[in-house]
């Protein structure tokens, strides 16, 4: 089922398997294919988590800079000339910045992926049905690739368990390493999911759940917009705001009754801002939350304007 549904969407995987999520399927792949030392090209500013891991295994994180169409292709070459074997992009609903992947963009960075057979590809569909924009997915474009798509974010952060397609070897490489180990992914979670996949009001309501964070998340760009804020977040659950010192709006926003996430944890050659999760927002949030963020940034740089 699960090679059916990758293929549904443009993704001919060779070999399928169960991890315990996707950063589990992550850390598997790397640490099969990569030693300490080695160099990771890395979306900036990216996942935290992903970077943490990255730290954690001894690797070494090359950047590569995001606009809002993914990881632009002038990053990707530079990181691909400094020595990096393994790339990490996401497909949809970025974090931090909720760029997706397009089909120009994507046919750019196979282009450059081409005969670089070397290199380890992971692609994280993490928002996976959530997403309401389509997917263009670059597996295949190296001999080595796996795609991840996780089932926390559309069915619940409970459910540890992500689908992982790729070509036979790299799949067999993790299902070897995990016998190991921890064997194999609950039998009962993996159960629980093809329910949940087969089950249509679970989908109506996952497209539900689509729509609603769509709606607020444009709604609070429209708010920023009218108030004279840049800020980025084309799909999923969050939107980055450059601001110029990170320190004063988070503890701005702060003082003013908001949680945001200090840039910092998300980049590291991009200049400053702050993450601002949607998830818990509602839409009468959104007046005074657009008023308090206008307060906390003052004159930043804009985020993605030089970058090629």
């Amino acid at each position: 089922m699960i090679r059916a549904r990758f293929a549904a969407d443009g993704v001919d995987a060779p070999a399928v398997t169960v991890t315990s999520g996707a950063l589990d399927g992550a850390e598997r792949l790397l640490t099969a294919h990569l030693r300490p030392g080695d160099a990771v090209a890395v979306e900036d500013p990216g996942w935290s988590n992903f970077l943490d891991l990255v730290a954690a295994l001894g690797l070494r994180a090359v950047p590569v800079p995001v606009d809002g169409e993914g990881p632009t292709p002038h990053g990707l070459k530079t990181a691909l000339a400094a020595g990096a074997r393994a790339v990490v992009v996401t497909t949809r609903a970025h974090n931090p910045t909720g760029a997706y992947l397009t089909a120009d963009r994507a046919g750019e960075l196979r282009a450059l992926l081409a005969g670089q057979d070397g290199v380890l590809l992971i692609e994280d569909d993490h928002a996976g049905e959530l997403a309401d924009v389509p997917l263009h997915p670059l597996a295949g474009a190296t001999r080595t690739w796996a795609f991840l798509r996780s089932a926390s974010k559309p069915y619940g952060a409970d459910l540890r368990l992500a689908a992982l397609g790729g070509d036979e070897a790299t799949v067999a490489r993790v299902t070897g390493r995990m016998r190991l180990g921890a064997g194999w992914v609950s039998t009962l979670l993996q159960r629980l999911a093809v329910g949940l996949w087969r089950d249509p009001a679970v989908a109506a309501g996952v497209v539900a759940a689509g729509h609603s964070y769509d709606r607020r998340r444009n709604g609070l760009l429209a708010a920023f917009a009218e108030r004279g804020v840049t800020a980025y977040g084309r799909t999923g659950i969050n939107v980055w705001i450059p601001v110029a010192d990170e320190t004063r709006a988070v503890t701005s926003l702060r003082d003013a009754g908001y949680a945001v996430a200090p840039g910092a944890l998300y980049r590291q050659a991009t200049p400053p801002g702050v993450r601002i999760t949607i998830s818990p927002l509602k839409e009468s949030d959104i007046p005074p939350l657009a008023d308090a963020v206008a307060a906390a940034a003052s004159s930043p740089p804009e985020w993605g304007r030089t970058v090629r």
